[in-house]
Protein backbone atom coordinates (compact mmCIF):
# COMPACT_ATOMS: atom_id res chain seq x y z
CA UNK A 1 0.00 0.00 0.00
CA UNK A 2 1.53 3.17 -0.60
CA UNK A 3 1.90 5.24 2.47
CA UNK A 4 -0.10 8.68 3.14
CA UNK A 5 2.32 11.42 1.46
CA UNK A 6 2.39 9.39 -1.44
CA UNK A 7 -1.20 8.84 -1.65
CA UNK A 8 -2.35 12.46 -0.52
CA UNK A 9 0.21 13.91 -3.64
CA UNK A 10 -1.38 11.42 -5.70
CA UNK A 11 -4.78 12.88 -4.95
CA UNK A 12 -4.01 16.24 -4.87
CA UNK A 13 -2.09 15.88 -8.33
CA UNK A 14 -5.79 14.50 -9.50
CA UNK A 15 -7.73 17.75 -8.34
CA UNK A 16 -7.30 19.88 -11.92
CA UNK A 17 -8.85 16.52 -13.33
CA UNK A 18 -11.54 16.09 -10.65
CA UNK A 19 -13.09 19.47 -10.65
CA UNK A 20 -13.19 19.42 -14.37
CA UNK A 21 -15.25 15.92 -14.27
CA UNK A 22 -17.43 17.39 -11.59
CA UNK A 23 -18.02 20.28 -13.71
CA UNK A 24 -19.35 18.46 -16.49
CA UNK A 25 -21.39 15.82 -14.21
CA UNK A 26 -23.28 18.80 -12.90
CA UNK A 27 -24.01 20.35 -16.46
CA UNK A 28 -25.73 17.12 -17.79
CA UNK A 29 -28.74 17.24 -15.71
CA UNK A 30 -30.32 13.99 -14.82
CA UNK A 31 -33.21 14.12 -13.03
CA UNK A 32 -34.63 10.74 -12.11
CA UNK A 33 -37.59 10.68 -14.02
CA UNK A 34 -36.00 11.53 -16.84
CA UNK A 35 -34.22 8.55 -18.94
CA UNK A 36 -32.16 10.34 -21.65
CA UNK A 37 -30.85 12.69 -19.34
CA UNK A 38 -29.70 9.75 -16.76
CA UNK A 39 -28.45 8.20 -19.59
CA UNK A 40 -26.59 11.07 -21.02
CA UNK A 41 -24.57 10.65 -17.95
CA UNK A 42 -24.15 7.45 -18.04
CA UNK A 43 -22.54 7.69 -21.20
CA UNK A 44 -20.46 10.28 -20.19
CA UNK A 45 -18.95 8.40 -16.80
CA UNK A 46 -18.91 5.43 -19.23
CA UNK A 47 -16.73 6.85 -21.81
CA UNK A 48 -13.95 8.93 -19.30
CA UNK A 49 -14.16 5.58 -17.03
CA UNK A 50 -13.16 3.68 -20.28
CA UNK A 51 -9.97 5.72 -20.64
CA UNK A 52 -9.01 4.50 -17.10
CA UNK A 53 -9.11 1.25 -18.09
CA UNK A 54 -12.73 -0.36 -17.14
CA UNK A 55 -14.65 -2.67 -18.14
CA UNK A 56 -17.68 -1.60 -19.04
CA UNK A 57 -21.27 -3.22 -18.59
CA UNK A 58 -24.20 -1.01 -19.20
CA UNK A 59 -27.43 -2.86 -17.52
CA UNK A 60 -30.27 -1.24 -19.86
CA UNK A 61 -33.54 -0.18 -18.34
CA UNK A 62 -36.85 0.34 -20.15
CA UNK A 63 -38.43 3.01 -17.47
CA UNK A 64 -35.87 4.88 -15.36
CA UNK A 65 -31.77 5.17 -16.08
CA UNK A 66 -29.43 2.64 -17.61
CA UNK A 67 -27.54 1.25 -14.52
CA UNK A 68 -23.66 1.44 -15.28
CA UNK A 69 -21.58 -1.10 -14.08
CA UNK A 70 -17.78 -0.21 -14.00
CA UNK A 71 -14.89 -2.94 -12.89
CA UNK A 72 -11.41 -1.84 -12.83
CA UNK A 73 -7.74 -3.50 -11.33
CA UNK A 74 -7.75 -6.73 -12.46
CA UNK A 75 -10.19 -9.44 -14.08
CA UNK A 76 -8.91 -12.40 -11.92
CA UNK A 77 -8.35 -12.67 -8.43
CA UNK A 78 -8.11 -14.42 -5.04
CA UNK A 79 -9.32 -11.29 -3.10
CA UNK A 80 -13.39 -10.27 -3.69
CA UNK A 81 -13.91 -7.10 -5.04
CA UNK A 82 -14.80 -4.15 -3.42
CA UNK A 83 -17.54 -2.17 -4.21
CA UNK A 84 -18.22 1.26 -4.88
CA UNK A 85 -21.52 2.76 -4.60
CA UNK A 86 -23.11 5.79 -6.01
CA UNK A 87 -26.15 6.71 -8.10
CA UNK A 88 -26.15 8.92 -11.45
CA UNK A 89 -29.89 10.90 -10.85
CA UNK A 90 -30.49 13.98 -8.78
CA UNK A 91 -33.44 15.06 -7.33
CA UNK A 92 -33.33 18.53 -9.78
CA UNK A 93 -35.41 18.57 -12.52
CA UNK A 94 -34.56 19.53 -15.99
CA UNK A 95 -33.63 23.33 -16.72
CA UNK A 96 -32.48 23.91 -12.56
CA UNK A 97 -29.43 25.09 -13.82
CA UNK A 98 -30.75 28.33 -15.26
CA UNK A 99 -31.45 28.98 -11.55
CA UNK A 100 -28.74 26.98 -9.94
CA UNK A 101 -25.99 27.31 -11.91
CA UNK A 102 -22.46 25.87 -11.69
CA UNK A 103 -20.08 28.50 -9.47
CA UNK A 104 -17.38 28.57 -6.95
CA UNK A 105 -17.17 31.33 -4.19
CA UNK A 106 -15.85 31.41 -0.64
CA UNK A 107 -14.26 27.77 -1.07
CA UNK A 108 -17.35 26.02 -2.46
CA UNK A 109 -18.80 24.48 -5.73
CA UNK A 110 -23.07 24.88 -6.09
CA UNK A 111 -25.13 23.38 -8.62
CA UNK A 112 -27.92 20.81 -8.72
CA UNK A 113 -26.63 17.66 -7.49
CA UNK A 114 -23.52 18.82 -7.08
CA UNK A 115 -23.31 16.89 -3.38
CA UNK A 116 -26.24 13.98 -3.54
CA UNK A 117 -24.48 13.04 -5.00
CA UNK A 118 -21.95 14.00 -8.26
CA UNK A 119 -18.93 14.81 -6.41
CA UNK A 120 -18.72 11.44 -5.20
CA UNK A 121 -18.60 10.14 -8.56
CA UNK A 122 -16.22 12.41 -9.53
CA UNK A 123 -13.74 11.19 -6.42
CA UNK A 124 -14.05 7.77 -6.52
CA UNK A 125 -12.83 8.20 -10.27
CA UNK A 126 -10.09 10.11 -8.85
CA UNK A 127 -8.98 7.90 -6.94
CA UNK A 128 -8.85 5.64 -8.96
CA UNK A 129 -6.89 7.29 -11.28
CA UNK A 130 -4.41 8.55 -8.93
CA UNK A 131 -3.78 4.96 -7.63
CA UNK A 132 -3.03 3.75 -11.45
CA UNK A 133 -1.25 0.11 -11.39
CA UNK A 134 -1.01 0.23 -7.49
CA UNK A 135 -4.50 -0.69 -7.86
CA UNK A 136 -4.20 -4.46 -7.45
CA UNK A 137 -7.20 -5.77 -6.23
CA UNK A 138 -10.57 -5.82 -8.03
CA UNK A 139 -13.14 -2.80 -7.80
CA UNK A 140 -16.96 -2.26 -8.96
CA UNK A 141 -17.98 1.28 -9.22
CA UNK A 142 -21.94 0.79 -9.38
CA UNK A 143 -23.98 4.02 -10.27
CA UNK A 144 -27.51 3.04 -10.22
CA UNK A 145 -29.70 5.61 -12.00
CA UNK A 146 -33.53 5.81 -9.75
CA UNK A 147 -32.06 5.76 -6.17
CA UNK A 148 -33.55 9.23 -5.77
CA UNK A 149 -36.95 7.26 -6.47
CA UNK A 150 -36.18 4.10 -4.27
CA UNK A 151 -34.30 2.30 -6.44
CA UNK A 152 -36.72 0.14 -7.50
CA UNK A 153 -34.78 -1.47 -10.53
CA UNK A 154 -31.56 -1.10 -9.56
CA UNK A 155 -31.95 -3.38 -6.28
CA UNK A 156 -31.37 -6.73 -7.38
CA UNK A 157 -28.26 -5.83 -9.44
CA UNK A 158 -26.67 -4.01 -6.06
CA UNK A 159 -27.43 -6.74 -3.76
CA UNK A 160 -26.26 -9.22 -6.33
CA UNK A 161 -22.91 -7.30 -6.62
CA UNK A 162 -22.48 -6.99 -2.78
CA UNK A 163 -23.31 -10.57 -2.00
CA UNK A 164 -20.10 -11.63 -4.45
CA UNK A 165 -17.76 -8.06 -2.42
CA UNK A 166 -15.64 -8.13 0.26
CA UNK A 167 -17.00 -4.89 1.51
CA UNK A 168 -19.31 -2.39 -0.32
CA UNK A 169 -17.89 1.59 0.17
CA UNK A 170 -20.82 4.26 -0.47
CA UNK A 171 -20.16 7.50 -2.14
CA UNK A 172 -22.94 9.33 -0.84
CA UNK A 173 -22.13 12.74 1.21
CA UNK A 174 -20.68 12.97 4.22
CA UNK A 175 -22.42 14.09 7.20
CA UNK A 176 -21.23 16.95 8.45
CA UNK A 177 -17.04 15.69 8.14
CA UNK A 178 -18.39 12.36 9.71
CA UNK A 179 -19.04 9.04 7.33
CA UNK A 180 -22.34 6.88 8.36
CA UNK A 181 -22.40 3.51 9.94
CA UNK A 182 -26.09 3.74 10.51
CA UNK A 183 -29.51 5.02 8.75
CA UNK A 184 -32.76 4.55 9.70
CA UNK A 185 -35.03 2.15 7.23
CA UNK A 186 -37.88 3.70 5.59
CA UNK A 187 -41.84 2.26 4.46
CA UNK A 188 -44.03 4.17 2.39
CA UNK A 189 -47.97 3.77 3.25
CA UNK A 190 -50.74 4.90 1.81
CA UNK A 191 -54.57 4.99 3.35
CA UNK A 192 -57.09 5.17 1.02
CA UNK A 193 -60.96 5.77 2.85
CA UNK A 194 -63.82 5.56 1.02
CA UNK A 195 -66.92 6.74 2.17
CA UNK A 196 -70.54 7.88 0.66
CA UNK A 197 -70.79 10.86 -1.06
CA UNK A 198 -73.98 12.88 -0.98
CA UNK A 199 -75.30 16.60 -1.54
CA UNK A 200 -73.74 18.78 1.89
CA UNK A 201 -76.73 20.76 2.21
CA UNK A 202 -79.58 18.64 0.52
CA UNK A 203 -78.71 15.10 2.34
CA UNK A 204 -76.01 15.79 4.74
CA UNK A 205 -77.39 12.92 6.66
CA UNK A 206 -76.91 10.53 4.58
CA UNK A 207 -73.01 11.25 3.71
CA UNK A 208 -70.25 9.70 5.55
CA UNK A 209 -66.81 12.00 4.74
CA UNK A 210 -64.21 10.11 4.07
CA UNK A 211 -61.95 13.00 5.12
CA UNK A 212 -63.38 13.10 8.48
CA UNK A 213 -62.66 9.45 8.93
CA UNK A 214 -58.90 9.63 7.61
CA UNK A 215 -58.71 12.36 10.29
CA UNK A 216 -59.79 9.94 12.73
CA UNK A 217 -57.31 7.55 11.56
CA UNK A 218 -54.26 9.61 10.92
CA UNK A 219 -54.35 10.46 14.82
CA UNK A 220 -53.56 6.73 15.46
CA UNK A 221 -51.18 6.46 13.11
CA UNK A 222 -49.61 9.77 14.24
CA UNK A 223 -49.42 7.96 18.10
CA UNK A 224 -47.03 4.98 16.18
CA UNK A 225 -44.18 7.25 16.78
CA UNK A 226 -41.59 5.88 19.51
CA UNK A 227 -38.88 8.50 19.30
CA UNK A 228 -37.07 6.31 21.86
CA UNK A 229 -36.72 3.35 19.34
CA UNK A 230 -35.86 5.51 16.66
CA UNK A 231 -39.63 4.96 14.93
CA UNK A 232 -41.17 8.25 13.22
CA UNK A 233 -44.12 8.24 11.29
CA UNK A 234 -45.14 11.43 9.39
CA UNK A 235 -48.12 11.63 6.74
CA UNK A 236 -46.90 13.94 4.15
CA UNK A 237 -49.42 14.03 1.85
CA UNK A 238 -53.54 14.20 2.03
CA UNK A 239 -55.86 15.21 -0.33
CA UNK A 240 -59.64 14.04 -0.79
CA UNK A 241 -63.20 15.44 -1.63
CA UNK A 242 -63.98 17.14 -5.01
CA UNK A 243 -66.07 20.47 -3.77
CA UNK A 244 -67.10 22.00 -0.68
CA UNK A 245 -70.75 21.23 -0.87
CA UNK A 246 -70.17 17.04 -1.65
CA UNK A 247 -69.49 15.28 1.37
CA UNK A 248 -66.52 13.30 0.45
CA UNK A 249 -66.93 9.92 -0.99
CA UNK A 250 -62.75 9.51 -1.54
CA UNK A 251 -59.61 10.65 0.64
CA UNK A 252 -55.89 9.21 1.19
CA UNK A 253 -53.11 10.06 2.81
CA UNK A 254 -49.42 9.07 1.95
CA UNK A 255 -47.27 8.31 5.20
CA UNK A 256 -43.44 7.83 5.60
CA UNK A 257 -42.16 5.53 8.24
CA UNK A 258 -38.63 5.55 9.65
CA UNK A 259 -36.98 2.77 11.81
CA UNK A 260 -34.08 2.08 13.55
CA UNK A 261 -33.82 -1.53 13.81
CA UNK A 262 -34.92 -4.15 11.68
CA UNK A 263 -36.87 -6.84 13.98
CA UNK A 264 -39.88 -3.39 13.84
CA UNK A 265 -40.55 -3.41 10.57
CA UNK A 266 -43.44 -6.32 11.00
CA UNK A 267 -44.16 -4.83 14.12
CA UNK A 268 -44.94 -1.60 11.98
CA UNK A 269 -46.48 -3.49 9.32
CA UNK A 270 -48.88 -4.91 11.61
CA UNK A 271 -50.18 -1.80 13.60
CA UNK A 272 -50.56 -0.32 9.62
CA UNK A 273 -52.51 -3.11 8.34
CA UNK A 274 -55.39 -3.73 11.85
CA UNK A 275 -56.30 -0.76 11.41
CA UNK A 276 -59.65 -0.51 11.50
CA UNK A 277 -62.69 2.29 10.50
CA UNK A 278 -65.09 3.36 12.98
CA UNK A 279 -67.98 2.87 10.96
CA UNK A 280 -69.13 -0.28 8.70
CA UNK A 281 -70.49 2.85 5.79
CA UNK A 282 -66.45 3.38 5.20
CA UNK A 283 -63.71 1.00 3.76
CA UNK A 284 -60.23 1.12 4.60
CA UNK A 285 -57.14 0.16 2.50
CA UNK A 286 -53.70 -0.54 3.24
CA UNK A 287 -51.02 -0.27 0.86
CA UNK A 288 -47.57 -0.05 1.15
CA UNK A 289 -44.90 -1.44 2.78
CA UNK A 290 -40.98 -1.21 3.75
CA UNK A 291 -38.72 0.08 1.09
CA UNK A 292 -35.57 -0.02 2.14
CA UNK A 293 -34.14 -2.03 5.32
CA UNK A 294 -32.50 -0.34 8.54
CA UNK A 295 -28.20 -0.38 8.05
CA UNK A 296 -27.60 -1.12 11.45
CA UNK A 297 -24.26 -0.75 12.95
CA UNK A 298 -22.81 -4.32 13.00
CA UNK A 299 -19.50 -5.82 13.66
CA UNK A 300 -18.49 -6.02 10.01
CA UNK A 301 -19.37 -1.64 9.40
CA UNK A 302 -17.58 -0.82 12.61
CA UNK A 303 -14.39 -2.71 11.52
CA UNK A 304 -14.79 -0.98 8.26
CA UNK A 305 -15.19 2.20 10.02
CA UNK A 306 -12.25 1.67 12.45
CA UNK A 307 -10.13 0.87 9.48
CA UNK A 308 -11.12 4.36 7.38
CA UNK A 309 -10.68 6.43 10.95
CA UNK A 310 -7.15 4.76 10.96
CA UNK A 311 -6.56 5.85 7.60
CA UNK A 312 -8.13 9.15 7.36
CA UNK A 313 -5.56 9.81 11.06
CA UNK A 314 -2.56 8.99 9.13
CA UNK A 315 -3.94 11.29 5.98
CA UNK A 316 -4.11 14.16 8.71
CA UNK A 317 -7.37 14.88 9.47
CA UNK A 318 -10.17 13.01 11.62
CA UNK A 319 -12.86 10.89 10.68
CA UNK A 320 -16.00 10.53 12.76
CA UNK A 321 -18.89 8.71 12.70
CA UNK A 322 -22.66 9.26 12.45
CA UNK A 323 -26.55 7.80 12.27
CA UNK A 324 -28.97 9.36 10.03
CA UNK A 325 -32.30 9.23 9.50
CA UNK A 326 -31.86 9.30 5.53
CA UNK A 327 -31.64 6.33 3.66
CA UNK A 328 -29.24 5.06 0.35
CA UNK A 329 -28.11 1.94 -1.55
CA UNK A 330 -26.22 1.34 1.47
CA UNK A 331 -29.39 0.08 3.55
CA UNK A 332 -29.35 -2.79 1.26
CA UNK A 333 -26.03 -4.04 1.25
CA UNK A 334 -25.85 -3.75 4.78
CA UNK A 335 -28.94 -5.59 5.50
CA UNK A 336 -27.20 -8.37 3.56
CA UNK A 337 -24.73 -8.72 6.43
CA UNK A 338 -22.21 -7.12 3.61
CA UNK A 339 -19.83 -4.56 5.42
CA UNK A 340 -20.85 -1.29 4.23
CA UNK A 341 -19.76 2.28 5.09
CA UNK A 342 -21.37 5.17 3.89
CA UNK A 343 -20.97 8.63 3.62
CA UNK A 344 -17.23 8.82 1.74
CA UNK A 345 -18.41 11.26 -0.65
CA UNK A 346 -18.24 15.15 -0.35
CA UNK A 347 -17.97 17.65 2.68
CA UNK A 348 -21.20 20.03 2.06
CA UNK A 349 -24.66 21.02 2.73
CA UNK A 350 -28.34 22.07 0.97
CA UNK A 351 -28.72 18.28 -0.14
CA UNK A 352 -31.77 18.87 -2.25
CA UNK A 353 -31.93 22.16 -1.24
CA UNK A 354 -31.55 25.20 -3.28
CA UNK A 355 -28.08 26.42 -1.50
CA UNK A 356 -26.89 22.70 -2.31
CA UNK A 357 -22.99 22.96 -2.48
CA UNK A 358 -19.87 21.60 -1.50
CA UNK A 359 -16.08 22.17 0.42
CA UNK A 360 -13.40 22.19 -1.78
CA UNK A 361 -10.65 21.69 0.94
CA UNK A 362 -12.04 18.13 1.46
CA UNK A 363 -11.86 16.91 -1.80
CA UNK A 364 -8.23 15.64 -2.21
CA UNK A 365 -8.14 14.32 1.80
CA UNK A 366 -11.48 12.24 1.65
CA UNK A 367 -10.10 11.26 -2.40
CA UNK A 368 -7.18 9.97 -0.88
CA UNK A 369 -9.16 7.93 1.87
CA UNK A 370 -10.76 6.22 -1.02
CA UNK A 371 -7.81 5.49 -2.34
CA UNK A 372 -6.28 4.19 0.99
CA UNK A 373 -9.11 1.93 1.60
CA UNK A 374 -9.02 0.32 -1.71
CA UNK A 375 -5.42 -0.52 -1.36
CA UNK A 376 -5.56 -1.85 2.38
CA UNK A 377 -8.98 -3.96 2.60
Amino acid sequence: MPDAPSLLASAAAQQTWLLATLRELVHIESPSDDKPSVDTAAAYVAALASTLGARVKLHKQKTFGNILELRFGPARSRHKPILLLGHLDTVWSLGTLRTMPWRQRDGRLFGPGVLDMKAGIAMALAAIRALGRALTRPVILLLNSEEEVGSPVSRPITERLALASAAVLVLEPAQGLACKTSRKGIADYRLHVTGVAAHSGVDFERGHSAILELAHLLQTVAAFTDLRRGLTVNPGVISGGTRSNVVAQHAYADIDVRIRRSSDAKRVDKMFRTLRCSDPAYTLTVTGGLNRPPMERKPGTVALYKQARKLATQLGFSLPEAATGGGSDGNFTAALGVPTLDGLGAVGEGAHAAHESILIEHLVPRTALLAALLTSL
